[in-house]
């Protein structure tokens, strides 16, 4: 359900010192929790005991701003208290979760304060106490959209306002599971930090326009001078990414939870969530009946979902089974070799009156693999996979996959075929390369970005001599 009416009082600053004291104490915590988040020291438990009074005492201070959330927060406060006169153990907050329900009043400019012992996700490993003070982001039309077309209960897309040190990371998610609980609940909610992804992608474009030479269309352009236009934006890709993975011919759970296969099937799972939003992008900007905020953004999230791939996603992260990578790497290469991308004189150019339906086509071919595959057998669904992606990527020359069938051991379980997959089996073009080298500073700065950080277009020249020409060496 989504709340259309809250009344709260004056909202909590990232400079309120109720919420200073709180993020001063559960970083001053940290230092003593073990990976599972417990406090095996018991020299460190007074100290801890310390630390989650005031911890306690600024959660019950701030309530009265959050009115709607004081269920969820006086369980909180209860769920602390008992962590710590049960000496400090591996933490349990399943109550106080089960109470926080933040999908039921996606209100823009709701304020939520987090704290959970949890690892944060491209981020620590780690179960610490970490807090979190969000707002959350829902205009008109996205409400609009997801009332129709586009329903997602579960979907919150926030924004920072001040966080302790697990998510001055890469992290952009907040997510139930990374919890300590005593058992797996029903998951009912999941947030996204639609203002770091908007901000990491206004600096990773403008250094990767300027390398690249690439001209940008005006009302791409404006992506890079307006942080809210874009993190709206990407709130609208990620509504109908993330209700794409659990609708169409999905022949296997969509998540591939607890299932060994080969990373090339999450790269395409991924890239088919995207490109499922690129597609349903386009028929929203083509229809006259749509709400014309609706149809400005879905034009913007065509730009975001291309530049996004094609520039962050393919050269972030390490070669060792990046399945985003993959992802962009196979978009950028569909791209060039249906010709609406250009490398020529080293410049870069898109064909965007073309280029529409050529994604929208790489979008159709992995729909076409899921279908056939709901009557195939799963290494058979392995082999198809792998052959539509080798056939627009050139395999690592070691590859044995690449030598085809006959070289696979196919007679035995599936997870010999699963370890014949080379950690970087589709390995980087030269073009990519060259990329890599000029953008690493640039993607390597946005760690622990926010919307705030990236007030304007300076912010965005992190690189500094790196935004040169590629050609320049």
């Amino acid at each position: 359900m989504t709340t259309t009416a809250i009344t709260t009082t004056a909202p909590i600053s990232a400079s309120s010192p109720e919420w200073l004291e709180l993020k001063a104490a559960a970083t001053a915590l940290q230092a003593l929790q073990a990976q599972d988040g417990s406090v095996p020291e018991a020299a460190g438990r007074e100290a801890a005991a310390g630390y989650v009074r005031t911890i306690t005492d600024s959660i019950s201070s701030l309530t009265p701003a959050l009115p709607h959330d004081a269920g969820y927060l006086e369980l909180l406060v209860t769920d602390f208290a008992r962590w710590a006169d049960g000496g400090f153990g591996v933490p349990d907050f399943l109550d106080s979760l089960q109470a926080f329900q933040p999908q039921q009043h996606r209100v823009n400019g709701l304020q939520h304060l987090v704290v959970f012992p949890m690892y944060t996700q491209n981020g620590s490993s780690n179960r610490l106490v970490e807090a979190v003070l969000i707002e959350v982001i829902w205009p008109e039309f996205i409400a609009g959209l997801e009332q129709g077309e586009y329903s997602n209960r579960l979907f919150v897309p926030i924004r920072f306002l001040d966080f302790t040190p697990g998510y001055n990371t890469n992290s952009a998610v907040l997510f139930p599971e990374t919890v300590a609980v005593r058992e797996t609940p029903t998951f009912t909610w999941g947030a996204i930090f639609a203002d770091r992804e908007a901000a990491r992608f206004r600096r990773v474009l403008r250094a990767a326009a300027d390398i690249t030479s690439l001209q940008l269309p005006e009302d791409a352009a404006a992506l890079l001078e307006d942080q809210e236009l874009t993190q709206e934006t990407f709130v609208m890709w990620d509504l109908i990414h993330d209700r794409t993975h659990m609708r169409g011919d999905l022949p296997f759970d969509p998540f591939m939870i607890k299932q060994r296969m080969p990373y090339f099937l999450y790269s395409l799972e991924e890239l088919r969530c995207d490109l499922t939003a690129f597609r349903e992008a386009v028929k929203i900007e083509k229809d006259e009946e749509a709400d014309p905020e609706a149809r400005r953004h879905a034009k913007l999230v065509q730009y975001a979902v291309i530049f996004d791939r094609i520039f962050r996603f393919a050269i972030t992260g390490s070669r060792v089974r990046n399945y985003d990578g993959l992802g962009g790497q196979l978009l950028f290469a569909w791209m060039h070799q249906h010709h609406v991308l250009h490398w020529t004189d080293s410049k870069l150019s898109i064909d965007w009156d073309e280029a529409a339906d050529v994604v929208v086509e790489l979008g159709a071919k992995i729909e076409e693999l899921y279908w056939r595959s709901i009557d195939r057998p799963k290494m058979a669904h392995w082999l198809a996979a792998y052959e539509l992606i080798s056939g627009t990527l050139t395999p690592n020359p070691a590859s044995v996959w690449a030598k085809g069938p006959d070289a696979l051991p196919l007679a035995g379980p599936p997870r010999g075929l699963t370890d014949q997959v080379l950690d970087d089996e589709f390995p980087l073009s030269m073009f990519y390369e060259a990329l890599e080298k000029k953008m690493r500073p640039v993607i390597e700065s946005t760690a622990g970005i926010t919307g705030t950080t990236e007030a304007g277009p300076s912010a965005g020249r992190a690189a500094g001599a790196a935004n040169t020409a590629m050609n320049a060496g």
